[in-house]
């Protein structure tokens, strides 16, 4: 570790470590640069997508690659950016606050070891287990379409994603603590990348087209961690691997991940079970229920995980530090901005689903059919927005107080309400004979999430961990009243799905750029006219 990252004692700074005066200042700066980058890839991720729609739209094939691609994610974040950053980093930042720098080093260098071994072992049974993990999470693909076979054979070269990717996220998480934001932000660009260069120049040139798109993942893993290894370099920080479970640290992130395992990933084990749902309710269900998350997903990402990524450092310095104070000022700000952007984003994607999909997906194999369900599942998936935002910004406030116990028996709530809701709905919405079964599994997920915040905001109210500053209703009822400009705004510039579906592209695009430009300047305008200043979002211990 080098010198110069020793933390200095100045009466110009807060016990956290950071200057008082410019501490929202870069939080948000730094949050700005980890939104940049996540904005950048989820556009090159939307232009991913409507590849995948136009090639291979809502069939056999995207069904399989969805399953192959969703198990290695779904460990990923466990051992990746979920469970593993939540454990890692907060011990990560009290070696760095309360450890010489060889005690540091030292630990990095236990934990790429232990976790490096671990990790090529729990690859090499997933590779060989591939047919037991495809039955287990996709049962309705076992049948003669094909999907079950195809799923394995995808699963052999998606699997070892899981190795490159966790690595990819420990580098990233040594990077975080450093405050070097940039380079961990990027790395999901060049998965975009390399999945879209597959499916144009691979996938024409193989007998089984789809399996491009399982050889893109495996490509992109490598690429992906040997992109950190200079930034790495930079700040004298490459590890050298040490199988040393034994060490302080890494027990210590072992004791953190094992219940932050689940706590951390309730909306991926929800997301599993809807898929588990959906296999077995006809071929094309799960692509659907694909195409809309992604779309949901796009504001998440944009904004409430690169937050959320941001302020977990800023957090755990606070907490290592007993800063309390300034750690409650942090989550209390970080949920203003979530409230700002999330809200709007939310109705927006309500009113505006069936265009969005129709804008970006409708062409090729994907249908008018395809247009109208996969529009229901974003519908019910937007709905869940805010609770989605929030649970990234604060199960993180649990995890930076080294606290996993209580997000585990929230998730395990959540998780009941989810499986209970979706059995509920898919069993009536099929009795009933209704094509959109699929958005009955969406919304269960939704409602799940909600269910998920609103437990984990309500038990840091009780512990006394976060209090609001000053003018929190006022904030909701600009925000409330401003919406509703929005919603007006939308539906005088609303258009039948009939047009979207008869325009070409280029018109379809320019008119939802409009409606969306529109959509948000009224907001926003109504904010202003309203009273809202950018000075009242200012952090308070800035």
């Amino acid at each position: 570790m080098p010198p110069d990252q020793t933390p200095k004692k100045a009466p110009a700074t807060g016990s956290d470590g950071s200057k008082k005066g410019h501490f929202g200042l870069g939080l948000l700066k730094s949050t700005s640069v980890v939104s940049f980058m996540t904005l950048l890839s989820r556009i090159l991720g939307l232009i991913r997508d409507v590849v995948f729609a136009r090639m291979f739209g809502a069939s056999i094939v995207m069904d399989a690659f969805i399953v192959a691609n969703r198990i290695p994610n779904m460990l990923r974040r466990f051992f990746a950016e979920g469970a593993f950053s939540q454990g890692f980093v907060p011990v990560m930042a009290r070696f760095r606050e309360q450890h010489e720098h060889e005690d540091a080093r030292e630990f990095v260098d236990a934990v790429a070891g232990t976790l490096g071994l671990l990790l090529f072992v729990i690859t090499l049974i997933g590779v060989v287990a591939a047919p037991l993990l495809v039955l287990i999470v996709a049962p309705g693909f076992v049948g003669d379409d094909g999907r079950f076979d195809l799923s394995v054979a995808m699963l052999r070269f998606t699997f070892p994603y899981l190795f490159f990717v966790s690595l990819t996220a420990f580098a990233g998480g040594v990077l975080n603590t450093y405050g070097k934001f940039g380079a961990p932000a990027f790395t999901p660009v060049i998965l975009n990348v390399v999945l879209i260069s597959s499916a144009l120049w691979l996938a024409p040139q193989l007998a089984e087209p789809g399996m491009a798109l399982a050889y893109g993942v495996f490509v992109a893993g490598a690429v992906q961690l040997v992109f950190q290894i200079p930034f790495l370099a930079k700040i004298h920080a490459v590890p050298r691997p040490r199988w040393k479970p034994r060490h302080e640290g890494v027990r210590r992130v072992m004791t953190l991940m094992l219940p932050a395992i689940f706590g951390s990933s309730v909306a991926q084990i929800n997301v599993l079970l809807g898929g588990i749902i959906a296999s077995l309710l006809g071929v094309g269900k799960i692509s659907l229920l694909y195409y809309s998350d992604r779309l949901m997903e796009f504001p998440l990402g944009l904004f409430g995980i690169a937050l959320a990524t941001v302020t977990l450092p800023y957090l755990s310095r606070q907490a290592a530090n007993k800063s309390m104070r300034e750690f409650s000022d942090t989550v209390d700000w970080s949920m203003k901005l979530v409230t700002l952007i999330a809200t709007p984003a939310a109705v927006g994607l309500i009113l505006l689903a069936e265009p969005l999909v129709a804008t970006i997906f409708y062409g090729g194999v994907f249908t008018a059919f395809d247009v109208e369900m996969a529009g229901l599942s974003l519908q019910a998936f937007a709905a869940g927005l805010m609770g989605f935002s929030f649970v990234k910004i604060l199960a993180p406030a649990y995890f930076a107080r080294e606290d996993t116990k209580t997000p585990v028996r929230v998730g395990l709530i959540a998780l009941a309400v989810n499986f209970v809701l979706s059995i509920v709905l898919a069993y009536t919405l099929t009795r009933a004979g209704y094509a959109g079964t699929h958005a009955g599994l969406a919304l269960a997920i939704s409602v799940a999430a909600l269910v998920n915040a609103w437990l984990l905001y309500r038990g840091l109210r009780k512990e006394g961990v976060v209090s609001h500053s000053p003018g929190w209703m006022a904030f909701l009822a600009r925000v409330g009243v401003a919406n509703v400009a929005m919603i007006i705004c939308l539906l005088y510039l609303e258009r039948p799905l009939a047009w979207w579906l008869e325009s070409g592209v280029w018109d379809r695009a320019y008119w939802l750029g409009v409606v969306v430009v529109a959509g948000a300047v009224s907001y926003f305008v109504a904010l202003v006219a309203l009273g809202g200043r950018p000075s009242q979002l200012r952090h308070r211990s800035g």
